[in-house]
């Protein structure tokens, strides 16, 4: 997919998330969401690294776990910086690499190409071939059930 449908993929899954935690705390929601969408495509920086071939190490689930921790790992360190509770700072941190990286492989995996998602176990890639990663029409329409969906919890937790 493109950026327009990784930033889509990002908020379709990240509105449940953030739908639960409008209910803790607002403002908590919010960052995560634009972490989720800002961090949805780091996987495709191998793009702009020499020797790293395209969805390869970055589109596995090895990929996801190190860079879960890592954002995590980041996140408490920073909570004293901005005096918040390195718990919830840092899963904050969690759920956002799981949330951004996580639909960047899905969505990479509605592609003929797939994604190797068992690297190194396997080099077996994943792929549902439900459109190129170039379709506008997929693209898109990812952005618009993200955006969709996003606005729709929003306004039903309001209403709560």
């Amino acid at each position: 997919m493109y950026k327009t449908g990784h930033y889509g993929a990002a908020l379709l899954l990240y509105a449940p998330v953030g739908y639960l935690l409008l209910s803790v705390d607002p403002g908590l929601a919010v960052l995560g969401g634009v972490g989720a969408v800002a961090f949805s495509r780091v996987p495709d920086y191998d793009l702009k690294v020499p020797g790293i071939s395209h969805r390869g190490v970055t589109h596995t689930l090895l990929f996801l776990v190190v860079a879960t921790a890592a954002l995590a790992g980041v996140s408490v360190a920073g909570a004293e910086q901005f005096g918040t509770d390195p718990l919830l700072t840092g899963g904050l941190g969690a759920v956002v690499g799981v949330v951004a990286i996580g639909s960047h492989l899905l969505a990479d995996a509605l592609t003929p190409s797939g994604v190797p998602l068992l690297w190194p176990a396997s080099s077996r890639r994943f792929s549902v071939s439900l459109a190129t990663a170039s379709n506008p029409i997929a693209n898109y329409g990812l952005l618009a059930l993200g955006v969709g969906l996003t606005v729709a919890l929003g306004y039903f937790a309001g209403q709560a």
